[in-house]
């Protein structure tokens, strides 16, 4: 048998995803960090427009020569209401996944430092002072692993969490349709037998726009419902009769109660970062801008010397309560997905929301929101998330 490689490197990234490749991004821009030498390792090319990731942010992001289009006015609608959230502060923003990948990876093959391998990861331990990673093709080490893997993930099924399930397509029309300083964050104008269902409309211009159908539920479609919901909406909401699909993206996202550990119990020396580190907000699914929170902390800790684990703060555990609480909600089927965002987004002003959404509200502000809701679902609920 030919002998395994064994490499030693200053880091390892488990995974080029979006959080892999933004804390690389992050390490190959800071002038103390960027001759480390760093492994990437994954055994999928990033070479499709696999996903689009959407946020908010009040400032000028660190990715912002990417993305694709930004909104200052979004809009919430159901049956009984239309809600517009004009925003003053934040804008929301849309980068697509391809452009992602480009940017960073054109960027990283400019350092010899940066090794690329496409090999699947099969197991990753910590040990006394340095970490391994075993692959089929050799045994790499590191002083530190960062992990956006589901090696380490919690056992997830129906008791403890729904799955986001979403098909986006963007499509081209030959008219001017859209208004592409508005964008739809969720029209809830659609049947809910299957849980909290909505379509996301982002008008990138007069003739193109991001429509995504999503769902939170205990359980995938069949392919051809996502497809019907979509050429449904299209004709008979938004009256396109005519029109070419440019782009298809489909995916599953975990809103789980079960808790995802920074740091594996396993050692000092493996940090979890991206969904394997629970930085996908359970409530709603949204996570690049966690990435980017978690990312620019472990930065910040290995250019300061200390250990990367970035340790969770009384606010961001108190998020998690309030996250925890919501999804509990919905679990249960005290209140439906749609019962709870209607009421947010109806009696909140939109600024707010979205600080608290975004884990960026005060204290004062959380309390304010939480008189917003129904006392009995949401009580029952928090208590039983602190048990």
């Amino acid at each position: 048998m030919p002998q395994q490689e064994q490499i030693k490197y200053d880091y390892i990234i488990a995974g080029s995803g979006c959080a892999g490749l933004s804390l690389l991004y992050r390490i190959l821009n800071e002038p103390t960090l960027k001759t480390k030498t760093i492994l990437v390792l994954d055994n999928v090319k990033k070479n499709s427009n696999d996903r689009t990731w959407c946020y908010w942010e009040t400032e000028k992001g660190l990715f912002d020569s990417i993305v694709t289009h930004e909104w200052k006015t979004l809009e919430f609608l159901t049956p009984e209401f239309t809600q517009r959230l004009n925003l003053e502060h934040y804008s929301y923003k849309m980068i697509k996944g391809i452009d992602f990948y480009n940017h960073v990876l054109s960027f990283a093959k400019t350092f010899k430092s940066v090794t690329f391998k496409l090999e699947t990861i099969q197991n990753i331990q910590s040990e006394n002072n340095h970490a391994t990673v075993k692959t089929k093709n050799g045994t790499y080490t590191s002083d530190y692993v960062f992990n956006s893997t589901s090696l380490f993930n919690p056992t997830i099924n129906t008791k403890n969490a729904l799955l986001q399930h979403f098909e986006g397509w963007v499509i081209k029309t030959n008219k001017p349709t859209f208004n592409a300083k508005v964008g739809t964050l969720m029209d809830f104008r659609l049947n809910q037998d299957h849980g909290a269902t909505f379509m996301y409309v982002l008008p990138t211009s007069a003739h193109e726009a991001l429509i995504e159908y999503t769902l939170f539920s205990e359980k995938l479609l069949d392919k051809a419902e996502y497809k019907s919901a979509l050429e449904q909406y299209i004709n008979d909401v938004l009256n396109i009769a005519e029109y070419d699909i440019l782009h298809k993206e489909f995916g599953v996202i975990p809103m789980s109660l079960a808790k995802f550990s920074r740091r594996p119990k396993s050692g000092e020396r493996i940090i979890n970062i991206g969904t394997a580190g629970g930085f996908t907000k359970a409530s709603s699914g949204y996570t690049f801008q966690f990435i980017q929170k978690n990312t620019k902390s472990i930065t910040h800790n290995l250019i300061t010397g200390k250990h990367p684990y970035p340790e969770m703060t009384f606010r961001e555990k108190m998020f998690q309560w309030y996250d925890r609480t919501v999804l509990e909600v919905m679990i249960s089927k005290r209140m439906t997905g749609k019962e709870i965002f209607s009421i947010m987004f109806k009696n909140i002003p939109a600024e707010n929301l979205l600080k608290f959404l975004g884990n960026e509200s005060r204290l004062v502000d959380d309390i304010k929101i939480m008189n917003k809701l129904p006392k009995t679902p949401f009580l029952i609920a928090g208590m039983k998330r602190l048990l």
